[in-house]
């Protein structure tokens, strides 16, 4: 079956390249590309033929997607597996994209079982299993500019990845050679140090929305790994580590 697997990609890669004048303009437009050596923007660009061959991708709300627009979303999402596999993002085939930040109501139960609405506007969702939802309004604003610690689709991918081992809780599926220990107590002493700094409102260089729960901790931190690596090594430079053994890579020496 492994002959077969490397036959199909093949296939897709010589009959359904990624444009490459389009994508040129993306690798030299976004600045979350800019660190990559042209042999890995060369890999890139495969991985991101590959899921665009693979996933399927639907506007709602009168968005019509184009080549151009799921091009943008698939080469921040295969940024994230650029050292890893595609295989990650198996399990699930749809990408949802709002025109805008989108509504969502679900009822609330409490720790004595209340029951109350929760009405929410997101700028994205994971589901497990299932679809990755994005605004498109977010998706450009963030492509055009490198915000430190905030890119929506890294974001939602990087729940995937946390749900690869059953339900989004800060704990992904680790390598082989990683030491789960080494992982929990990095995750678990920065998560915990940034809840008490936001109890005793001191500042801090993290996105406070970090401090929600394990899960968005793993999320927020991977948009800083990618975005705005130097400040993930200052501010909490065990998890920095242990984000570089995850996926790989080692973009705060890549100038």
């Amino acid at each position: 079956m492994k002959w077969f697997e490397r036959l199909r990609i093949r296939h897709t890669l010589k009959h359904h390249p990624v444009p490459h004048d389009m994508w040129k303009k993306l690798m030299h437009e976004a600045p979350l590309f800019q660190r990559l050596s042209s042999l890995e923007r060369a890999h890139l660009r495969a991985l991101a033929t590959l899921f665009l061959h693979r996933k399927t991708f639907t506007g709602v709300q009168g968005l019509t997607v184009s080549t151009e627009m799921a091009l943008a979303v698939a080469a921040q999402a295969c940024l994230l597996i650029l050292k890893l596999d595609l295989d990650y993002y198996d399990g699930w085939i749809e990408i949802v994209l709002y025109p805008e930040a989108f509504r969502v109501e679900r009822e609330r139960i409490d720790a004595v079982g209340l029951v109350s609405d929760d009405s929410r506007v997101l700028s994205g969702e994971s589901w497990s299993h299932g679809a990755v939802i994005l605004s498109w309004a977010d998706v450009v604003a963030e492509l055009g500019i490198c915000y430190p610690g905030r890119n929506v689709v890294l974001h939602e991918f990087a729940h995937k990845l946390d749900m690869l081992n059953g339900s989004a809780n800060g704990m992904p599926a680790l390598h082989a050679e990683m030491v789960w220990a080494q992982w929990t107590a990095a995750f678990s002493d920065a998560f915990d140090h940034l809840q008490q700094q936001l109890i005793e409102q001191q500042h801090s260089l993290l996105n406070p929305y970090a401090a929600t729960d394990p899960a968005e901790f793993f999320a927020v931190v991977s948009e800083y790994f990618f975005t705005a690596p130097e400040v993930l090594l200052e501010q909490c430079p065990e998890v920095y580590a242990q984000l570089v053994l995850f996926y790989r890579q080692v973009p705060i020496f890549k100038a």
